[in-house]
């Protein structure tokens, strides 16, 4: 299978309008789940590049989504015209094996995909201050799609449920905040974090949602039953001018 490939959806199953605008992509197994979810991608930077000077993509670094972007990675793009940028990144040099910027670095910024301009979060010798501001001046080009992930707790990018930032990032108007996710299991040993905001990823043109297994279709599911997002921050992830494109397999 290529990325020219056309890659047809098992099923797809759209919930009642009131519990949030999205369509479930569900796919009969792991190896469809990834080719399909790459074309879906590839497709929406390639129609902004037929219009546009440059697109953007905006990535989770969740290990899930890595045998997405190796398949997206071979994608006959013109990559040297696409900016990938991250959703989220731990206060950490970008070169540091724990930092989302390496392990974006090693499944997506390869192949074809060598010839992208990324985006780093953070920079040696450049305040936390300072990388937000660098951050909202990149996030003034709205991207072409954002690839976000999901935590089982409900978490995307570093919005963390019941964070003590997070009322300040659900309501920022920029498209990153600074965030302190002390005490929120999710968040490991690393508290101190830049995310980006619902208002950033509502600008994305298209938005993906990547889950797998039971566990994170069971969770995604509640969070839209309760419509709680203090609680479930995926929900974030609803607003926007298109529905969420939710990819699941089990």
């Amino acid at each position: 299978m290529t990325l020219n490939d056309d890659c047809p959806l098992a099923d797809q199953v759209a919930p009642d309008p009131e519990a949030g605008s999205f369509v479930l992509h569900v796919h009969r197994n792991a190896e469809v789940w990834t080719w399909a979810s790459a074309v879906a991608v590839a497709a929406e930077l390639r129609r902004d590049l037929q219009v546009l000077p440059r697109a953007r993509l905006l990535v989770t670094a969740k290990d899930a989504a890595s045998p997405v972007y190796r398949a997206l990675a071979m994608a006959p793009l013109e990559w040297s015209r696409i900016d990938v940028a991250l959703t989220d990144e731990r206060w950490l040099r970008p070169d540091d094996p724990d930092s989302h910027a390496f392990r974006v670095r090693a499944s997506l910024i390869r192949s074809h995909a060598a010839e992208a301009r990324f985006e780093s979060l953070t920079q040696p010798g450049r305040r936390l201050e300072e990388s937000v501001a660098v951050a909202n001046a990149h996030g003034m080009q709205n991207a072409s799609a954002a690839v976000l992930g999901m935590g089982t707790d409900g978490h995307i990018a570093s919005l963390f449920p019941r964070m003590l930032d997070l009322p300040r990032a659900l309501g920022a108007r920029d498209a990153y905040v600074a965030v302190d996710a002390s005490g929120c299991p999710g968040a490991g040993e690393w508290a101190r974090r830049i995310s980006v905001t619902p208002a950033g990823i509502a600008r994305a043109r298209a938005r993906l949602l990547l889950i797998r297994g039971r566990d994170q279709r069971e969770a995604f599911e509640y969070a839209v039953a309760s419509g709680k997002v203090e609680s479930w921050p995926v929900l974030a992830a609803l607003g926007g001018s298109t529905p969420l494109q939710v990819h699941w397999c089990a």
